[in-house]
């Protein structure tokens, strides 16, 4: 056994330092993620806008199949994962699927994928501003829409000035944030269980509700609030020993948001039932979690909700900021976007060009206080970004594969399939970027050349 194995295991390392050494013409980050690390970026990233927004819109989409389309937006983001994993061990840089488009198709779907990531991900981290600056007005008390802006713009200036300070104090604030929505989460089901108990046989029944198509719609929406673990992916780059942290970090985020997701969705609607947790889904405007709390008899239940929600808030932003920024590295150092956006400090912990302009593009886009179509457009342009990292995963040599190809086919497929039950202007609008995206990436190759 070990005869046959050692030989591979040194080949495949070989090839990594191999193709290390033909990157060392641009700068590179520091490695200083463990698996801990790595999960806690990841758990930040997931544990958000997705689980405090996105089920109360999913439930007035699907009514009380709202579970099953938490479920199946786990099934396709856990393929994902482990697609990602396997891609991101054999390939750890910045950048995730902008990187392994280009290294395993071509240069049009590696930036197709690079663009996706920064169309949406910028998308989401304005809604998580703003959706932070709700939840604070809200819990504080201090009502007036134009607040709502101002407020939002505070976080976006503030972490971005974290992340340039460094990945280690990024963990370290990361860190603080997940605990303190984890806990007031855990503190969600278990206070909701005996509501839910109660209430479920009238609030759960009938279990499938609307149609096939606003389940599906759901699911699209719901698979979004697990994406967080992209992220884990796209600091690649930055993770000790990439090949076991990697994969390692992205099962364990999996296993316990899927968990996680399911929970909480069973508590809120057996608690108050799908028709009124959909009311309360309005993005930027209320906490869905948040108000369901108060039905339940557990006094300053909503107040504990409202602290867990803005810091989710915050550890997204912050995820967000870390992501996006190293994928704009990426395509810098491709000339895929200009190549300033190449450049790190001198400590080799920052991508400062890159950092700065996606805190300005944020600023931007929450200048717009447009939240009502921001979810639905990250939905496609994310799912188009992960169908793109499943086709990559197909063409893995064996000696790089950990999983089955069947699970990269099933990954594409489900990808493809949901992208399209968005609204069909969603995915209208999302089909002119990429053209536009694919025009401007033409052009950058004649300039180059």
């Amino acid at each position: 056994m070990c005869a046959v194995t050692f030989p591979v295991f040194n080949r495949v390392v070989i090839y990594k330092e191999t193709w290390v050494s033909r990157t060392n013409s641009s700068p590179q980050l520091r490695r200083e993620l463990g698996v801990m690390g790595a999960t806690v970026m990841g758990l930040g990233s997931i544990i958000g806008t997705g689980l405090f927004v996105s089920i109360g819109i999913a439930a007035g989409i699907a009514g009380t199949s709202v579970i099953l389309a938490v479920i199946i937006g786990a099934l396709v983001a856990t393929c994902n994962g482990l697609n990602s994993a396997q891609l991101a061990a054999n390939h750890p840089v910045s950048g995730g699927s902008y990187e392994y488009g280009y290294k395993y198709l071509n240069s049009w779907l590696g930036f197709t994928a690079g663009w996706m990531f920064l169309l949406a991900k910028t998308a989401s981290a304005a809604t998580a501003a703003l959706g932070f600056a709700g939840y604070f007005l809200n819990a504080t008390g201090m009502g007036g829409r134009g607040l709502l802006i101002p407020v939002a713009l505070t976080p976006v200036v503030i972490l971005t000035a974290i992340v340039l300070s460094g990945i280690r104090r990024s963990n370290v604030i990361n860190i603080t944030i997940v605990s303190i929505s984890l806990l007031s989460l855990v503190f969600f089901i278990i206070a909701g269980t005996p509501t839910a108990i109660t209430n479920g046989p009238n609030n759960l029944t009938p279990f499938f509700q609307g149609s096939i198509g606003t389940v599906l719609h759901a699911s699209a929406l719901m698979f979004v609030a697990y994406t967080g673990y992209g992220r884990i992916a796209t600091l690649g780059e930055e993770a000790k020993e990439p090949h076991r942290t990697i994969p390692r970090a992205i099962i364990v985020t999996m296993v316990l948001t899927m968990v996680l997701y399911t929970a909480v969705a069973l508590v809120a609607v057996g608690a108050v039932g799908a028709d009124v947790l959909g009311k309360l889904g309005t993005v930027g405007q209320t906490a869905p979690l948040q108000v369901v709390a108060g039905y339940f008899s557990v006094m300053g239940g909503s107040q504990i909700l409202a602290i867990g929600a803005i810091a989710a808030m915050l550890g997204v932003l912050l995820n967000l900021i870390l992501g996006l920024s190293r994928v704009l590295l990426a395509m810098g150092r491709r000339r895929d976007m200009p190549r300033i956006f190449a450049l790190v400090n001198h400590s080799g912990t920052t991508p400062v060009s890159a950092t700065i302009a996606i805190g300005i593009a944020i600023a931007l886009l929450v200048l717009t206080g447009n939240v009502k179509t921001t979810w639905s457009f990250s939905a496609f342009t994310v799912l188009i970004y992960y169908a793109i990292t499943n086709l990559a995963a197909i063409y893995l040599p064996p000696l790089e594969r950990l999983y089955p190809k069947w699970l990269s086919l099933l990954g594409l497929a489900a990808c493809l399939f949901l992208a399209f039950w968005v609204e069909p202007f969603i995915w209208h609008v999302g089909i002119a970027l990429i053209v536009a995206g694919l025009i401007w990436h033409a052009a950058a190759r004649e300039i180059v050349s």
